[in-house]
């Protein structure tokens, strides 16, 4: 699933060429997890002005309204002067003056919608519930403890919920806590504030490299120009069971919480 990296690479690799573009069209393929919300039609004509970042989700601003992009689990963005004829995994494209921008998601599990204003109920349902943004300065060390001492749930079950701070998808929460030397079962609220502190700061760290690397690409993630990410390539212990530690040579454990895959290592991650 395409995680917070992921989709900010996404967006810098297509907000400035899309920036000033009139929407000539809008091709609709099969139904994605939400409606458009509107008649295609009526988004003919309007304006981009920008496009930002809210957790996992796309804000592309128009001259009237936002559009709303979730990659769900296999979503990708291109954006193109020009595309070859949709496919059958391509279900929507925004024709622009400038290119066009198409969602390709074999799974269905993305969306596009429409909505006048994020005040909107639309807007509000999809997006009110998003933690703090990692990367700004809202992320603070000591909140982020109060926080956790108040979830009775492991930490990287926390972590991945998005409600407390958001982004922190499967890879990159394995990663921190090795960083930070927390097992991943342990209890959130049993967290101590310099422990806090190191996962904040692995948190930050984390995802600021995994950015630099353009990403993960674990099956068939790119940016909107085809570009993939090699992060999973400087991984510590994210789907390497097995494989010694590259700090104590101790086998890298695999564990399954939440459906999701958690590897540690059991000596330099303390419970």
């Amino acid at each position: 699933m395409p995680e917070l990296p992921e989709v900010e690479v996404t967006r810098r690799s297509f907000a400035q060429d899309i920036a000033g573009a009139r929407v000539v069209a809008v091709r609709l393929g099969k139904p994605l997890r939400w409606p458009l919300g509107c008649l295609p039609e009526h988004l003919q004509g309007h304006q981009v002005l920008a496009v930002r970042r809210r957790g996992k989700y796309l804000l592309i601003d128009m001259d009237h309204g936002v559009l709303l992009c979730h990659l769900g689990m296999s979503g990708a963005l291109s954006f193109r002067h020009q595309v070859p004829a949709a496919g059958p995994h391509d279900h929507f494209d925004l024709v622009t003056s400038q290119g066009v921008l198409r969602l390709h998601d074999p799974r269905r599990f993305g969306a596009m919608v429409f909505v006048d204003s994020l005040s909107a109920p639309m807007a509000v349902k999809l997006l009110q519930g998003l933690g703090v943004e990692p990367l700004e300065e809202g992320f603070e060390p000591v909140a982020f403890h109060a926080g956790l001492k108040r979830r009775q749930a492991p930490i990287k079950q926390v972590l991945l919920s998005g409600d407390l701070v958001v982004g922190v998808g499967n890879i990159y929460a394995s990663e921190a806590l090795f960083r930070a030397g927390i097992r991943p079962t342990t209890r959130a609220s049993k967290v101590s504030l310099p422990r806090a502190r190191r996962l904040h700061a692995a948190i930050r760290e984390v995802l600021a490299r995994a950015l630099e690397a353009g990403g993960s690409t674990l099956r068939d993630f790119s940016n909107a120009q085809g570009q993939t990410g090699y992060f999973q390539l400087e991984t510590a212990v994210y789907d390497r069971a097995g494989e010694p530690c590259k700090q104590c040579e101790q086998p890298i454990r695999q564990i399954r919480q939440g459906q999701r895959s958690t590897f540690y290592c059991v000596k330099c991650q303390k419970p």
